[in-house]
């Protein structure tokens, strides 16, 4: 394996800042390219960290609507009141402390594009306010009573699984349908592979030029760390590794020991057969049916994710939970599955055990 250095990544290799290599990072560089132009709402979804803004940005900067205002607004920061005032705007006296009129952030970006992240936070009495201005592209500011049109394209993101959130009465069904026209799912680095190596020298040459740092590149071990680990904290994680490894290196390369702890003494496991005696062994079916769970359950109960790391599609998995019957659920809930087993049960047997690698 060989160091990586500084020199600037291949640009035939990247689409704006969505920087890889891996097939899933081109998806969606590919759809950012197919529906950067169109005016249709996008919901971008993904664990934290893993650049959802990032590809909100990207679509508005290389679209039609580029020369317009980018606005983005945390939906889960802001407590409901002031939330909707943020939103839609207000009119002065229309409650205590409204001493002038106000424009909302939907006024603010007309022309261009609306971020609203973390729209699965949303309080569920303003999500259908929010639908109403979505369907009518007009607002009316708190305490107002005339509308105003605004013609702007709007981005959701959130790090929920929306079609759990719907289930759980968190979002509104006829919202998520609304806002969910282009589902950008957004993949967690570990399903990038070996763009972590691309990603950490990009931010190693932006950490050493802001720093004045004389940093150069990685060693060979701590690049092999660097593509072993999980990154649970993803492209943010990273990020901070690569900054904390630039600040404690004493000379132009990035050694093991400048890595955290975590990342330096993380070990990956996968399955093994690990059986002898045949009266031990399982089926194909069984076994799949222990993977597809663990993999479900080590997700988090993420269905798309899930289906990501097993490499088929969301309706397949879905089709194959149904017919094994199950019910998956969190790790340590205590929860059963459908078939009264609990869910360490099904991993009892030694003919399916996980170790490290």
């Amino acid at each position: 394996m060989h160091l990586i250095g500084t020199e600037p990544v291949d640009l035939g290799r990247r689409a704006g800042r969505l920087i890889g290599t891996s097939l899933a990072i081109h998806e969606v560089q590919d759809l950012v390219e197919r529906i950067k132009d169109g005016g249709a709402s996008v919901l971008i979804t993904g664990e934290s960290g893993t650049g959802k803004e990032l590809v909100a940005r990207e679509i508005h900067e290389r679209g039609a609507r580029r020369e317009g205002p980018f606005v983005a607004i945390n939906c889960a920061a802001i407590p409901e009141p002031l939330l909707e005032s943020e939103l839609f705007g207000h009119v002065r006296g229309a409650f205590t402390d409204a001493r002038c009129d106000r424009a909302g952030l939907f006024v603010a970006a007309a022309g261009g594009t609306l971020l609203l992240d973390e729209i699965g936070d949303m309080p569920v009495p303003l999500q259908g306010k929010l639908l109403r201005v979505l369907e009518e592209r007009a607002v009316r500011p708190i305490g107002g009573s005339r509308e105003v049109s605004v013609d702007v394209r709007i981005i959701a993101a959130t790090n929920r699984d929306p079609e759990q959130a719907v289930e759980n009465g968190r979002l509104r069904e006829d919202l998520y349908y609304r806002l969910n026209v282009i589902h950008i799912d957004v993949p967690p680095l570990r399903a990038r592979g070996g763009d972590v190596a691309y990603l950490a020298r990009h931010f190693l040459g932006g950490i050493a030029r802001n720093t004045g740092a004389r940093v150069t590149g990685f060693s060979p071990e701590a690049t092999e760390k660097l593509l072993a680990y999980d990154w649970p904290g993803n492209v943010r994680e990273l990020r901070n590794c690569v900054e904390r490894a630039v600040a404690l290196a004493d000379g132009a390369v990035v050694g093991v020991n400048d890595l955290p702890l975590r990342v330096r003494d993380y070990q990956s496991s996968h399955v093994l057969v690990a059986a002898d005696d045949p009266s031990e062994l399982v089926t194909l079916e069984e076994i799949e049916r222990r993977y597809i769970t663990r993999v479900v359950e080590t997700c988090g109960k993420n269905k798309s994710l899930a289906a990501r790391v097993l490499g088929i599609s969301r309706k397949t998995l879905y089709r194959r939970l149904e017919s094994f019957r199950l019910r998956v659920v969190a790790k340590g809930t205590g929860e059963r599955h459908d078939d009264g087993a609990s869910p360490s049960s099904h991993f009892r047997t030694t003919a399916l055990k996980v170790v490290p690698a």
